[in-house]
């Protein structure tokens, strides 16, 4: 795999892309960033509100980490964590980087309201997870990416995650 490549790791809230994400840039040597840093105040205000963030709230969002993938790809490479639900979210980030792989955290709905009701400090409530599952919109056979299932420890996840990032082709091949 190369490591010029940059990794979007994508989900609901509450599937470990964080962690995942942290995990997979350290194991791969790449900078990281956290999607949620890129978002305007007053979408961070609207989620803690409660209220689910429509298509014009993110737009300017993924704009924000559409430049940051861009910067990165063909480059240094990168990781990031960025919820990236539906299709149309990931053809705008591959508009900035092509060659963009996905990671698609994915798990059993349970265990995913497990996790965000343990969650402490975060500006997302577990209210909106239903919103976030009604928007998904899983990879496509034409993405360049893995759908990875979260249960068991982030080691593990990574570990599968790392596995099947190395089996797809390079870029250009």
């Amino acid at each position: 795999m190369s490591t010029q490549r940059v990794i979007v790791v994508m989900g609901v809230a509450g599937t470990g892309k964080t962690t995942v994400g942290r995990l997979l840039a350290e194991r791969l040597g790449l900078p990281y960033a956290e999607g949620d840093a890129f978002h305007p105040a007053a979408n961070v205000a609207k989620m803690a509100a409660g209220r689910p963030l429509d298509d014009a709230d993110r737009w300017p969002w993924l704009d924000a980490v559409g430049e940051w993938i861009r910067n990165r790809a063909g480059t240094c490479g990168g990781v990031i964590a960025a919820s990236s639900l539906k299709r149309v979210y990931r053809d705008r980030l591959r508009a900035a980087a092509p060659r963009a792989v996905f990671v698609h955290l994915t798990g059993e709905r349970p265990l995913i309201e497990e996790r965000m009701a343990a969650r402490r400090g975060h500006f997302m409530p577990a209210t909106l997870l239903e919103s976030q599952f009604a928007a998904l919109e899983p990879l496509q056979d034409d993405e360049t990416g893995v759908e990875i299932d979260v249960s068991g420890p982030p080691e593990d996840v990574t570990e599968r995650a790392l596995a099947a990032l190395r089996r797809l082709p390079t870029p250009g091949n």
